[in-house]
């Protein structure tokens, strides 16, 4: 696993507010998955919070309604093609984290592991709200830790090296594109 630095919780929101993909990694038992979402958020700064759809036909929300929690690892370019893999495959009947190549780190706070590799991770914990749940699919989530690579993420800001260690953002079809480059005004 890449090197990783804690980022302060009421800060974690920042890991997310530019919008990338990010890839929900779950557990329960021995059963663990991985899953594709571009349709996830931040929502709230102390204590923060995030929002994420979860299909309710896929593994990884079973195993989350099954262990309470989940987390969402912002992926790199350089793993565009896992991240492809992670979103268009199911994990039933297979270790899809296996499968699709990524390694895993124990997370500090929850279950579910966190994908090496990854820019930043935040270890959630689902806030329950059965309706938004069941009628869309709307998982919403405690972050009780947050980490980065400092190599791209230091003192709140995204600084990206090289075109390898940017941020993705799904558009459809399997395309994607980069994060771009930062400017201020």
């Amino acid at each position: 696993m890449n090197q990783r630095i804690a980022v302060p919780l009421p800060k974690a929101y920042l890991l997310l507010n530019h919008g990338p993909t990010v890839l929900v990694s779950s557990a329960h038992g021995e059963r663990r998955n991985v899953m594709a979402a571009a349709w996830n958020m931040a929502l709230d700064f102390d204590p923060p919070k995030v929002a994420v759809v979860i299909d309710k036909a896929t593994l990884t929300r079973d195993l989350i309604e099954a262990s309470g929690d989940f987390v969402l690892n912002v992926p790199a370019r350089a793993q565009a093609a896992l991240t492809l893999a992670a979103g268009s495959e199911s994990g039933r009947g297979m270790d899809k984290i296996v499968k699709v190549g990524a390694g895993t780190t124990a997370a500090s706070r929850v279950g579910a592991p966190l994908i090496d590799g990854c820019l930043a991770w935040l270890e959630c914990r689902v806030i329950p709200e059965p309706h938004i749940q069941k009628t869309y699919d709307l998982f919403l989530g405690e972050v009780v830790a947050a980490w980065a690579d400092p190599e791209v993420f230091s003192n709140g800001r995204w600084h990206f090296p090289d075109s390898d260690r940017r941020s993705i953002h799904y558009l459809a079809g399997g395309s994607f594109f980069a994060t771009g480059e930062p400017f201020e005004v």
